[in-house]
């Protein structure tokens, strides 16, 4: 499949980081919410891309290693922006408010303590609850019509809860793959038009090669050389190019990569955790934080070039897998067999959705009656009455520091 070259203005690479700015400073919840957030946002109030094509990105970014959500943000950003431009302009704005807030951190000027603070952060979590069951609603009613799906969707989740982490989630896609080439040819087949790309083979080819020779050459020279700045982002490309399912999942491969070597300290690391699980936007942005506390283990010239080695290293290969793999998806997944893998995959997702919307979505959000009885009636509001997000962020985080008061 050749690319298609297309001139977009910068009106259009605007719109794209303006949109991912907003859910930056918005998509509270984890990796899983904010897929909830981006269906809301791109697929339902701007229209960038349909629930089915939506539904077939964040199987494929599932199925890859890094973090799923700012993978399918970067693969929307490239599909709307017609080139890889678009695709950092996503990545950019989804992923700034965050790395900035962990960086200050990191230099000790920030301090989010106190019953205001610890209540508005409550009621983000509450707002989580919300988007994350609407998104979860919505998709299972599209994705899993019939019983056959229905119950592909019932397995993936028993595999998710059942399996070791570091396998659950890959092994649920990949059951719900092999669940729908065998079950799935018969139901659900209406055609999909190709996905359109702007990536060729070449660049997708070259893009694969490039997160192979940067996986295996980046600590061999590192170890070669006693150079401190590449072996820091050979630790973090490592820790981003290993792991499966998203933030949280990578969170031990961090802690020995940073704190065994001594970079970091375990209270430091376990602070620095803290605060990006109440923040908006990716939980990979921790990675500013340690790489700015490594800077004087690493003997790097500044907090801040060690803090930006460190999120390239950590982002580049999940987003180095998707572009290799953009130019073969979009149009494999137009194929019948493909499509059949697709809906049996696609309803693996809704059951990983749904486990993670139990744990750690609610167990971490809902602490007595009275916040499910909140959660759900922010769930009705955005499903019923088609409320803006905005208002029921702000009802929640009003609801959360009320309820902090009152305890």
């Amino acid at each position: 499949m050749k690319s298609v070259e297309v001139h977009v203005g910068w009106d259009t690479i605007a719109e794209i980081f303006s949109a991912f700015l907003k859910l930056g400073l918005t998509s509270f919840g984890g990796p899983v919410a904010h897929l909830g957030y981006f269906r809301q946002e791109l697929v339902l109030r701007r229209g960038w891309i349909d629930e089915a094509s939506y539904a077939d990105t964040v199987a494929l970014c599932q199925f890859l290693p890094g973090p799923a959500s700012s993978q399918v943000g970067f693969a929307l950003g490239i599909l709307r922006g017609r080139g890889l431009l678009g695709g950092v302009a996503a990545w950019l704005g989804f992923t700034l408010p965050s790395a900035l807030v962990m960086y200050v951190f990191a230099l000790g000027a920030t301090n989010l303590r106190g019953a205001v603070a610890e209540g508005f952060l409550h009621g983000l979590k509450l707002v989580a609850v919300a988007v994350v069951g609407q998104a979860l609603w919505g998709m299972a009613r599209t994705l899993t019509p019939d019983l056959v799906r229905i119950g592909v969707a019932l397995a993936a989740a028993a595999i998710v809860v059942f399996a070791p982490p570091s396998v659950g989630q890959i092994g649920a896609i990949a059951g719900g793959v092999l669940l729908g080439i065998g079950l799935c040819r018969s139901v659900g087949s209406t055609p999909r038009a190709s996905l359109a790309y702007p990536v060729n083979r070449r660049a997708g080819s070259a893009a694969l090669l490039c997160f192979l020779l940067i996986l295996i050459v980046a600590p061999v020279l590192a170890a070669a050389t006693h150079d401190g700045r590449l072996a820091l982002f050979a630790a973090f490309y490592r820790s981003g190019a290993l792991v499966f399912g998203g933030g949280h999942v990578i969170l031990p491969l961090l802690q020995a990569e940073v704190v065994a070597p001594g970079w970091v300290s375990s209270a430091a690391f376990l602070d620095g955790y803290g605060l990006a699980q109440a923040l908006p936007g990716p939980l990979s942005t921790f990675a500013v934080y340690l790489g700015a506390l490594a800077q004087p283990g690493t003997q790097m010239s500044s907090p801040a070039l060690a803090a930006l080695v460190a999120i390239v290293g950590i982002f580049l290969p999940g987003m180095l897998l998707v572009y290799g793999a953009l130019p073969f998806w979009g149009e494999l997944r137009t194929r019948p067999r493909a499509q059949a893998a697709m809906r049996g995959a696609n309803a693996a997702v809704v059951g990983i959705l749904a486990v993670a919307f139990v744990d750690p979505v609610c167990t971490s959000a809902l602490v007595g009656w009275s916040d499910g009885v909140a959660a759900l009636l922010a769930f009705v509001l955005l499903v019923r009455w088609r409320a803006p997000s905005w208002i029921v962020v702000v009802l929640l985080a009003l609801w959360g520091i009320a309820t902090t008061f009152m305890h």
